[in-house]
């Protein structure tokens, strides 16, 4: 009773509140919308497991949900939300699973949460992170009407060892650091805008929310991580957050963006070698991204090209124009037109 929706564009049907997905068009879509009463439940169990949830355990009436799915190469940037549930994965539906070689990292952004795997039961509450792997039995329990945003990964991306990734699952993850306080809204803006990045764009900072993780995990384990991400990795992170922040500024420069961080703009010139981009390049990227995406909204159908272009800091619209052609091998005219 299982469907797959592939959305490569245009409009689609969601919960009524849709705003958890974002403005980001899903590679799959799962809805409970249009399925009858009937088939819901079934339905539903195999969107979650699909999701890379466990698999059972779902009451005998279910009412609304939706799950969207962003692919980031090997990795899933993964956004649910629906109406109470409690699922189970059990040894048995793991040794029949394709699921088991992931771990999951889950930002609950609305409700509350109950996670049992590993001999912890905790209770998570929303904006807290925790983790589960898919590789042993784990119960999650939702009492409310939830939201959540996950990042599903190979479980060798992540680079922890057995017992290692044994004594992170199932626990409320670095709420209380400064670190914690930086991965939460990177992950939930990285769900939320997944399909607005080029495809190595989004890989790369998928990668950068791994990265987090992994220092996250090594912080947990009480120990220093001189394989995980550098400092200079962790600014980067911050001045691409800065950056977002401030695309619709026209003097956003790399002079600017280097003074408002107090490091000089050769330094930041080299923390964006790790992404093999200029950082002029990289706001122009952002840039267009964002018209990109505001071309092909109705609500902005009102708008001018040229308006749209200045709304995000562009200052020609002639030079809007080139490098849109240049970047997507259409016009801004075109492809609003083909996205309406």
């Amino acid at each position: 009773m299982s469907e797959k929706v592939l959305v490569k564009g245009g409009n689609f049907f969601m919960s009524p509140d849709s705003s958890a997905f974002g403005p980001a068009l899903p590679d799959i879509l799962h809805t409970t919308d249009s399925v009858p009463a009937r088939h819901r439940r079934a339905y539903w169990r195999e969107a979650l497991s699909q999701a890379s949830w466990a698999d059972r355990g779902m009451p005998d009436e279910v009412g609304r949900g939706a799950v969207a799915a962003w692919m980031l190469g090997p990795l899933r940037a993964v956004a649910v939300e629906g109406d109470p549930l409690r699922a189970v994965r059990t040894r048995r539906l793991i040794a029949a699973s394709d699921n088991e070689d992931f771990v999951v990292v889950k930002l609950l952004s609305r409700g509350v949460a109950r996670i049992e795997q590993d001999g912890r039961d905790a209770v998570v509450e929303a904006g807290q992170l925790f983790v589960y792997d898919m590789a042993r039995p784990v119960q999650l329990t939702f009492p409310e009407r939830f939201r959540t945003k996950s990042l599903v990964l190979p479980r060798e991306v992540l680079g922890l060892s057995e017992s290692d990734l044994q004594r992170i699952t199932a626990a409320p993850l670095g709420s209380e650091s400064a670190l914690g306080a930086l991965l939460t809204p990177f992950l939930s803006r990285l769900v939320d805008t997944a399909s607005t990045y080029p495809r190595r764009t989004g890989e790369s900072i998928a990668r950068n929310v791994v990265d987090l993780v992994q220092t996250l995990a090594e912080e947990r384990l009480g120990r220093s991580a001189p394989d995980t991400p550098t400092a200079a990795r962790m600014s980067l992170l911050r001045v691409q957050g800065y950056i977002d922040r401030h695309l619709t500024d026209p003097d956003l420069t790399p002079d600017a963006i280097a003074r408002a961080h107090h490091i000089s703009v050769r330094y930041l010139h080299k923390l964006f070698e790790l992404e093999d981009i200029t950082v002029s390049r990289w706001i122009q990227q952002r840039r267009l991204e964002q018209c990109r995406r505001d071309l092909a909204r109705r609500h902005a159908a009102g708008l001018t090209i040229a308006a749209i272009a200045h709304r995000w800091g562009f200052i020609s619209a002639s030079h809007f124009s080139r490098v849109f052609r240049a970047t997507y091998g259409v016009s801004p005219a075109e492809w609003r037109n083909s996205a309406l």
